[in-house]
C-alpha cells in the first residue's frame, strides 16, 4: 500500500493535483472533512462522537479523527494506497498518523509539498473566491490571516517529516500539467 501526503498552503493547487493523482495512480482520496461528514451522515459511533464535539463548538479530537482514518483504511483494504489531503495539520496528528500507518504496515512514503509564493496564492484564492462562493476566499485580509496561520501551525508538519527524509518540495507555480508531471516523477521514484 502506497501512502502519500499532498501538502501546501491554501491555494497551492492540492485539490486540482489530488484529482489528477487519484485518477493516475488509483489511490483513495482521504480528506478528513469528507470523512467527518460521511461518518456523521451514517451515524456511526465515531460520527456521533464527532458530532457531539462539533455541536458544542469544539474541535474534533485527534483520536476520533485517527479512528475515522483507521476505519476508512480498513474499509478500503483493496486500495493501492491513500492520498492524504488536509491531514495531518499538526505535528501531533502527524505522529498519530505515523503510528497508525506503521501498525497497518503501510507507512507514509512521501510528503509532496507544493511551494507557491504568497502573492500567487493570494491571486489564486481571490480568483477562486469569485466562482466558489467561499467567503474566506474573497477578502485579501482574511486570506493573509489564513496563510499566516498555516505558516505558524501547519508548516511544522513538514518539519516532522523532514526528520525522516520524506519531504519533497515541488514548484507549485506554472502550468498544471508541468506541476503534475513533477509530482508523478517523485511518486514513480518511490513506488
Amino acid at each position: 500500500m502506497f501512502n502519500l501526503i499532498l501538502f501546501g498552503p491554501p491555494g497551492s493547487g492540492k485539490g486540482t493535483q489530488s484529482e489528477k493523482l487519484i485518477l493516475k495512480y488509483g489511490l483513495k482520496h482521504l480528506s478528513t472533512g469528507d470523512l467527518l461528514r460521511s461518518e456523521i451522515a451514517q451515524q456511526t459511533p465515531l460520527g456521533l462522537e464527532a458530532r457531539s464535539f462539533m455541536d458544542r463548538g469544539e474541535l474534533v479530537p485527534d483520536e476520533v479523527v485517527i479512528g475515522m482514518i483507521s476505519s476508512a483504511i480498513d474499509n478500503n483494504s483493496q486500495s493501492k494506497g491513500f492520498l492524504f489531503d488536509g491531514f495531518p495539520r499538526t505535528p501531533a496528528q502527524a505522529e498519530a498518523l505515523d503510528k497508525l500507518l506503521e501498525f497497518k504496515g503501510a507507512p507514509v512514503a512521501a510528503m509532496l509539498s507544493l511551494e507557491v509564493g504568497e502573492d500567487e496564492l493570494i491571486k489564486r484564492l481571490v480568483k477562486r473566491g469569485e466562482t466558489s462562493g467561499r467567503s474566506d476566499d474573497t477578502n485579501e485580509e482574511i486570506i493573509r490571516a489564513r496563510l499566516a496561520e498555516y505558516h505558524k501551525k501547519t508548516a511544522a508538519v513538514a518539519d516532522h517529516y523532514k526528520v525522516f527524509n520524506k519531504v519533497v518540495n515541488i514548484k507549485g507555480e506554472g502550468h498544471i500539467d508541468e506541476i503534475f508531471n513533477s509530482l508523478c516523477s517523485e511518486i514513480d521514484a518511490r513506488m
